[in-house]
């Protein structure tokens, strides 16, 4: 077991995630994380990529893989999808392929028109995705692509993402740490540098618990926030508090099958589940 494996496996049974992702791999090299189904897709796809970048690994039959993402890029294709494709064709060593497809985004995000929301399609967290969301998405799939986004673009983008700060964070009706985070992020990545946001460390949790929440002093805590907090405090140069918990909260989200659930209540395992644990162990592995 290679040196990162024996890390992580200090913490988690690493040899059951592996079995996990490995079983839901299908021929057109694309993946699927209810592995009696045959239904492949970008989302699974894109995270079985993350997880094997993470973990220091080569994905197995890598061509079919690249193959398959670039397949994925179509018109009817959802901004976030493409996005999702993009990036993990990067990490795969094929930004040229990537590049080819650039124009397909500006079909449908093109802040120099405006076009901020159009043909949004699925969500990573709300059901249907937000405009930030969008912009998340896109700014980070470009910054992996090496895609230049000019002077003018970056200042539409900002004015944009403005729209959603609420005081010390951002969001629709109220801040949360998933908006907060894609907004930071996106103002960083485009050479911003906001204020720092209190919000990831109100949401802290500590004590009996671990973790972190969507929204300052409120129970439980889930998955999603505890990644994207864990990723706030990492940007703005700070610290988690107690991430000996951190790690106990993600330690009880590992299902049987090896895949990891959002919640400390029963839950299925899939593979942005999966991702998102493994990368806040690697980012507490660092603060112990």
């Amino acid at each position: 077991m290679g040196s990162k494996l024996g890390e992580f496996g200090r913490f988690v049974n690493i040899d059951r995630v592996l079995d996990y992702v490995e079983k839901r791999r299908h021929e057109d090299g694309g993946y699927c994380f209810v592995s009696v189904l045959d239904d492949t897709n970008v989302n699974d796809t894109y995270y079985a990529v993350k997880i094997h970048d993470l973990l220091g690994l080569e994905v197995p039959e890598k061509e079919k893989t690249i193959e398959f993402l670039e397949g994925t890029i179509q018109p009817q294709t959802a901004v976030v999808a493409i996005a999702m494709a993009l990036e993990a064709l990067a990490i795969l060593g094929a930004d040229d392929v990537a590049r080819e497809h650039v124009d397909i985004v500006y079909t449908k995000y093109n802040p120099l028109e405006g076009k901020f929301a159009v043909g949004l399609g699925g969500s990573e967290e709300f059901g249907t995705a937000t405009p930030l969301e969008a912009t998340y998405w896109v700014v980070k799939a470009f910054k992996a692509i090496g895609q230049p986004i000019s002077e003018e673009e970056k200042e539409k983008i900002r004015a944009f993402v403005m729209k959603f700060r609420m005081g010390t964070g951002y969001g629709v009706k109220h801040p949360t740490t998933t908006m907060t985070y894609q907004a930071l992020f996106t103002l960083h990545t485009l050479g911003y540098r906001p204020p720092k946001s209190p919000h990831f460390r109100n949401c802290e949790l500590c004590g009996d618990w671990g973790g972190f929440t969507e929204v300052p002093y409120s129970l439980p805590p889930y998955l999603e926030p505890t990644f994207y907090a864990t990723r706030g405090l990492e940007l703005q140069d700070e610290r988690p508090t107690c991430p000996k918990r951190h790690i106990w909260f993600i330690r009880q989200l590992q299902n049987s099958n090896g895949g990891f659930r959002r919640s400390l209540e029963l839950g299925i395992s899939n593979f942005q589940n999966t991702y998102r644990a493994l990368a806040v162990i690697e980012s507490m592995m660092r603060h112990l």
